[in-house]
This record gives structure tokens, C-alpha cells and sequence, in this order.
């Protein structure tokens, strides 16, 4: 999970969002898998991907839900 989490941060430092994004879901997949639902490694990954996806439309909104449940 934290390969692909880099990964994803290599890919988002160079602008390459589209394909950033199925990494970090990867990365949290397994996450969800491995680790508590309140773990602090699911919650950052969560922050990531809503800051990935942005602010554009409602489609971030389940992530800020989930993130913030787990707090």
C-alpha cells in the first residue's frame, strides 16, 4: 500500500492526476483490508484523495464523510 501511495504522490507532484487516482484507491483498498477502520493510515489516504479528486462536484464528498467518521 505505501508503494502505491508514493507512487501516487510521484504522479501527483508531476500533474499526472488521471493516473494518480487509481493508485491511491489501490493504496486504500488494501489499507481497508490490512488495517482498523479508524486507523490513521486510512484517514490520510482519505485526505488525499479528496484533495486529488478536489472540490469540483459531490463526487468527494462520501471521502470527507468517511475521513471525518473516523476522527
Amino acid at each position: 500500500a505505501s508503494s502505491l501511495k508514493n507512487l501516487a504522490g510521484l504522479r501527483y507532484s508531476r500533474g499526472e492526476f488521471s493516473l494518480a487516482l487509481p493508485l491511491l484507491e489501490g493504496a486504500l483498498a488494501i489499507m481497508r483490508a490490512a488495517l482498523p477502520p479508524d486507523h490513521p493510515d486510512i484517514t490520510t489516504c482519505l485526505d488525499d484523495l479528496e484533495e486529488l479528486r478536489g472540490h469540483k462536484s459531490d463526487e468527494h464528498r462520501p471521502v470527507v464523510e468517511e475521513a471525518v467518521a473516523a476522527m
